[in-house]
């Protein structure tokens, strides 16, 4: 079986997570086997609903008190004791910044390579085949890993999830025993950004702003931009969060997130090899930039050479008056 992690924040599960179980699902079932999910400490309200439509028929539901709060040592445990128990051929993570933590640590448990932020996943010759960029997103590479099981990350947003919803998914308990001192570290408080409504990661538009946004008054004029359009976040290039213009989980590139949206917008973005590592896999890119010769304009699908202060408000004039 291929066993599909399924992540839970505020008491909710990500839309990142169900796209991994899709992927999961078609990958087993290629193979001949079953894609099943992978639930660690409180599950919410639905969740075996929720988890069906997305294809899992069954649900392991891993539990112990000291697995209420994440920890990346009581996951990883729990997970792995959940592999050997079940003999799972592979287990998929979203690439979040979770499963990108869990991943690796569950893969030097297990003694395994781990193959990270794949975009895609196939079957060839009964192994799985994964792909992923390299070189800040200029190649693909290929590639089956030698020994298993594979540990792999999935890339939010590339995956697209089922339109027709499956049957409710069988929720399996189980009690995992964490030793005394197997767990060192403890959540001690998680404090939400004010008005953050949709990961950068995962929304399908993204409003991305750059060095010349000029300061923070900049990134709230790409915040009412983003609030007139459905399931949008604003990002922001590495020099913006640098200059404390806007906070680190906003930041795409390569030190920051990987983003893969339906739309990404790039206001006063050059187009540094750094933040293209982060959103070159967008399905359609708009760069608005007053200099023509800006890099951002060779991975543009559209681009405008204009002041981005006077496009934004004019964006958002056009798209209310769409709505109304």
């Amino acid at each position: 079986m291929i066993l599909c992690f399924i992540e839970i924040r505020d008491g909710k599960i990500k839309k990142s997570s169900l796209e991994t179980l899709v992927a999961g699902r078609r990958a087993a079932e290629a193979l001949g086997f079953p894609a099943e999910a992978v639930l660690v400490g409180s599950a919410p309200e639905g969740a075996a609903a929720e988890i069906g439509a997305a294809g899992a028929a069954k649900i392991h539901h891993l539990q112990n008190p000291a697995l209420t709060d994440y920890s990346s040592q009581g996951f990883a445990l729990a997970v792995e004791g959940l592999v050997r128990e079940t003999a799972a051929r592979a287990v998929f993570f979203p690439a979040t910044a979770m499963g990108r933590d869990l991943a690796p640590r569950l893969a030097a448990r297990l003694g395994v390579p781990l193959a990270s932020d794949c975009t895609a996943v196939s079957v060839s010759g009964g192994r799985l085949v994964f792909t992923r960029p390299i070189f800040a997103g200029k190649a693909l590479l290929t590639l089956a890993l030698p020994a298993g099981p594979a540990i792999a990350t999935l890339r939010p947003n590339v995956f697209p999830l089922d339109a027709e919803p499956g049957p409710e998914a069988e929720v399996v308990p189980h009690a995992v025993a964490i030793p005394e001192g197997a767990v060192a570290g403890k959540v001690a408080e998680i404090l939400s950004e004010s008005g953050a409504a949709i990961d950068v990661a995962e929304a399908d538009i993204v409003v991305a702003g750059g060095r010349a946004m000029k300061g923070p008054e900049g990134f709230a004029r790409l915040s009412d931009l983003a609030a007139v359009l459905p399931r949008a976040a604003v990002g922001a290039s590495r020099t913006a969060v640098d200059a404390g213009w806007i906070g680190h989980s906003h930041q795409v590139g390569q030190t920051g997130k990987t983003v893969s949206p339906n739309l990404y917008f790039a206001f006063g973005i050059s187009g540094a090899i750094q933040h293209l590592a982060g959103m070159s896999s967008s399905k359609v890119v708009v760069a608005v930039n007053k200099d023509p010769e800006a890099p951002i304009f060779k991975v543009a699908d559209y681009g405008i050479v204009a002041d981005l202060f006077q496009v934004v408000p004019a964006l958002i004039a056009e798209i209310k008056a769409l709505g109304s």
